[in-house]
């Protein structure tokens, strides 16, 4: 089979295709057939080295943790009836490949109306974003400032404040980015390229600043952000695009009154089992609340130029890799 491997640390350039020997199912493992492999930008980060301490790759090894496919084959023990089957699952790596055995216990089934491009663009995204609107507690009328509004994520997170009433900033780099944030349902935006950018969020809710505020992009860009929660309000970090999670003042946010959840607390929180929350996610895309938008294709060969978009953040949306 085809797949993309990485040999060393390194550039997007060290994703070389490759054929490798197909895999076998094992006891209470499935065989699926990939149809569309996803891409974040956490694969990124580790394919170039720099999430060793918490993700300890060590290569050669095949990227990938989630994909859209068909059952093909069965292993010993496993329910014959998956055969045939439309899934999305996770795959821990291995993912950027024709085929992957995995667990049968993980597997989702896509729904029927959804087309399996933009369920796999919620396997991953859509947990977290089902994850952010629990913690988040979004209200009529209040504020909510979504830093990378337009990522995998972020995107989904514009559309569920927006649903529950939530008066949504999305907060994104360019014209075109900017211009999607509105389609998605965000009432106002701010390009974070502009070095007023938070003073414009504290000017767009009237000095007080955001009640709950996403940040999806860390770094300094999510350090910044901090300044446009409103006293009493809510910081909930999980992205590292700025290359960190943003460093949060605890004695401030605590004079303040603001809560501050990180990535690890949310997870830890109950009724946040990843599985539940892409069924729930599913849902939502199902009743037509939520519109996943995947920004870019590519053939498996060319997951080097899928790295090169999400690092150059070039892309408005979700990546997929198509076998």
């Amino acid at each position: 089979m085809r797949a993309v491997r990485v040999d060393e640390f390194g550039g997007p350039e060290v994703l070389v295709a490759r054929e490798l020997p197909d895999p076998e199912p094992g006891p209470g493992e499935v065989l699926v057939e990939v149809g569309a492999a996803n891409v974040i930008y956490l694969d990124t980060l580790i394919r170039g080295g720099a999430a060793r301490d918490h993700f300890p790759q060590t290569p050669p090894y095949v990227p990938g943790g989630s994909v859209v496919g068909r059952v093909a084959e069965v292993g010993p023990s496993t329910d014959p009836a998956w055969i045939g089957v439309r899934v999305l699952t996770r795959t821990d790596d291995g993912g950027y490949a024709d085929r992957v055995a995995v667990p049968a216990e993980g597997l989702v089934r896509v729904p029927g109306e959804l087309r399996p491009l933009d369920a796999l663009a919620l396997m991953v995204d859509g947990a977290t974003a089902m994850m952010l609107e629990r913690a988040a507690r979004f209200t009529p009328d209040t504020w909510v400032l979504v830093l990378a509004a337009t990522g995998g994520a972020g995107s989904l997170v514009v559309q569920l404040a927006r649903l529950a009433g939530a008066r949504v900033i999305g907060a994104a780099r360019g014209p075109e980015k900017l211009a999607l944030a509105r389609s998605l349902g965000a009432e106002e935006v701010v390009d974070y390229a502009e070095p007023d950018w938070c003073d414009r969020v504290l000017e767009v809710t009237g000095d007080t600043g955001a009640d709950v505020v996403i940040d999806g992009a860390g770094g300094a860009l999510g350090s910044a952000s901090f300044r446009a929660v409103a006293e009493g309000g809510r910081f909930l970090s999980y992205g590292t695009a700025g290359g960190s999670f943003a460093e949060i003042d605890a004695r401030e946010a605590a004079r303040r009154g603001i809560t501050t959840l990180g990535l690890d607390a949310m997870r830890a929180r109950s009724g946040t089992d990843r599985s539940d929350l892409t069924r729930l996610a599913l849902e939502e895309a199902r009743a037509g609340h939520l519109r996943p938008h995947v920004g870019l294709t590519l053939p498996l060969e060319r997951a080097a130029e899928a790295h090169a978009a999400l690092e150059g953040r070039r892309v408005l949306g979700k990546v997929l890799l198509v076998p």
